[in-house]
């Protein structure tokens, strides 16, 4: 069985912007590593996905989507775009799953 990063980094080509998107705690999330200082003095890092942007990037077909549909399936995807509560549950049982296959 093929891993599954944990984690997709996303670099322009000219350097000028890097994010990084994880799966925690049940929720998608995104930061950008070159912050404003501002933000990185307030512990601001990580910001959630709202289910409004995890459905822009499913319409989009981008690579976040991709790999998000590749971490957690279609249907789980599908539910995380409408009925946010829903993924939490889902995607401890798929982190489960995969750390099992992992080790």
């Amino acid at each position: 069985m093929a891993l599954i990063p944990m984690s997709l980094r996303l670099e322009a080509v000219d350097g000028s912007a890097v994010e990084e998107y994880r799966i925690h705690d049940g929720d998608v999330e995104v930061r950008k590593l070159r912050q404003p200082v501002e933000e990185i003095r307030h512990g601001v890092v990580w910001h959630r996905l709202t289910a409004g942007q995890l459905s822009s990037h499913v319409y989009g077909n981008t690579i976040v989507a991709q790999w998000l549909q590749r971490r957690l399936g279609w249907r789980r995807l599908l539910r995380a775009c409408v009925d946010e509560p829903h993924l939490h549950d889902d995607v401890r049982n798929t982190e489960d799953t995969v750390d099992r296959y992992a080790a």
